[in-house]
């Protein structure tokens, strides 16, 4: 009655020592490099910094952070990706 070993949702492996963004519920944002992860999409990420918009934009620097996985909605790599303009803003 052995249970089935859980696999993970996302290989994250090809991101190990790569920087990563990472958005959680509630609008947190953060920058960091992934070093390690587990089933479960927890995190390590170091040289972890904040991204704050409000009052005004500016950065906070965390260092090493582990960062749950249920409360990440977005991943993404920093390389490769950009922000783009939001074709519907000023639309009514």
């Amino acid at each position: 009655m052995d249970k089935p070993k859980r696999e993970a949702i996302l290989d994250l492996s090809k991101y190990v020592n790569s920087k990563i963004r990472v958005k959680f519920t509630g609008g947190r944002e953060v920058i960091g490099v992934l070093k390690g992860y587990d089933q479960l999409l927890n995190l390590v990420l170091d040289e972890v910094e904040e991204q704050i918009q409000e009052p005004e934009p500016h950065t906070r620097t965390l260092g090493l952070a582990v960062l749950r996985g249920p409360t990440i909605t977005l991943l993404s790599p920093v390389d490769g990706s950009e922000e783009i303009a939001n074709p519907f803003e000023g639309q009514q």
